[in-house]
């Protein structure tokens, strides 16, 4: 009986000795995880800062100071030939006065110095522009005879444009891609401001009477330019000191959507019409003379 209640004691005695050990190593193992999980989660915050540190700390992209101009002329390199005659057939007591022909003006040529008028040049993106607001002087886009007065017409987003109709018959303003679509009445005008910059020129039509027709182009910067009857073009106040690449555009172009592509390899040109240039500060940088081959424009 003794012998049992002291085997009895050392087995209990045993059994409290495990009990002890057991709940002494039990904390441990449940902290480990824990410390592990906070050095992982320390390390992960680490990480991160240090990542948007190297970021913020990048330096910015390299931007340009002052402004230049660009400056140019298109010469058309081939033979036009005989401008088509419109059909006029309605209103044809205003349209074909004392017997006036209209005629197709898609590809305009100076006789004497081959000048091609109507093309349009624009810078494609800027990252800074001088004037930031548009003019809010308007510009006009008038109709007389039945024919569009400008038939290429360039201003900048927000800037107000005064539509004209200064014939005794009333004549409708469709300007593709917006929403400008109005009966201008004999003698009337309105005011139009372009809400959205085009990706190119679009086009004007009048309803009433359908063989009018025009181009319009609009640019949030207003780095834009339409060549005049000799073919010359400036565009002022860019961004120098920093890449700029322009889009070349003519109604009669045989390149996709109306881009001039042009073999100048100087400027970079490409069959997209597109050319490159970084103008220093103050400078007015003429790319000469731009000869446009017969091959280029539809005829």
């Amino acid at each position: 009986m003794p012998t049992c209640s002291r085997s009895n004691q050392s087995a209990a005695i045993v059994a409290l000795v495990i009990l002890a050990i057991a709940s002494g190593c039990r904390p441990e193992r449940v902290a480990s995880p824990g410390a592990d999980a906070e050095a992982a989660h320390a390390l992960k915050a680490t990480l991160v800062s240090a990542s948007s540190g190297a970021g913020a700390a990048a330096p910015a992209a390299a931007t340009g100071t002052g402004w230049g101009s660009l400056t140019g002329r298109f010469v058309f390199a081939g033979a036009p030939g005989t401008p088509k005659p419109l059909i006029a057939d309605k209103d044809t007591e205003v349209c074909s006065k004392a017997g006036m022909k209209l005629l197709d003006r898609s590809l305009l040529v100076d006789p004497s110095s081959k000048g091609l008028a109507n093309v349009v040049v624009f810078a494609r993106k800027t990252a800074r522009v001088k004037e930031a607001s548009p003019p809010s002087t308007p510009l006009v886009f008038d109709q007389k005879q039945c024919e569009f007065l400008s038939p290429v017409f360039a201003a900048r987003v927000g800037q107000p444009i005064d539509v004209k109709n200064s014939d005794p018959i009333g004549h409708n303003t469709n300007i593709s891609g917006s929403d400008f679509n109005q009966l201008i009445p004999a003698g009337g005008a309105t005011t139009y401001a372009p809400k959205a910059e085009t990706g190119m020129p679009t086009m004007v039509t009048c309803n009433v009477h359908p063989w009018m027709k025009a181009y319009m182009v609009f640019r949030k910067d207003g780095y834009v330019a339409v060549s005049a009857a000799d073919g010359s073009f400036t565009i002022a106040d860019l961004p120098a000191g920093e890449p700029l690449e322009f889009q070349v555009w003519h109604e009669r172009s045989t390149g996709p959507n109306g881009a001039l592509g042009l073999d100048k390899p100087d400027l970079k040109w490409t069959p997209k019409g597109r050319f490159q240039i970084t103008l220093q500060p103050d400078e007015v940088k003429d790319i000469g003379t731009l000869d446009v081959p017969a091959s280029a424009i539809g005829t």
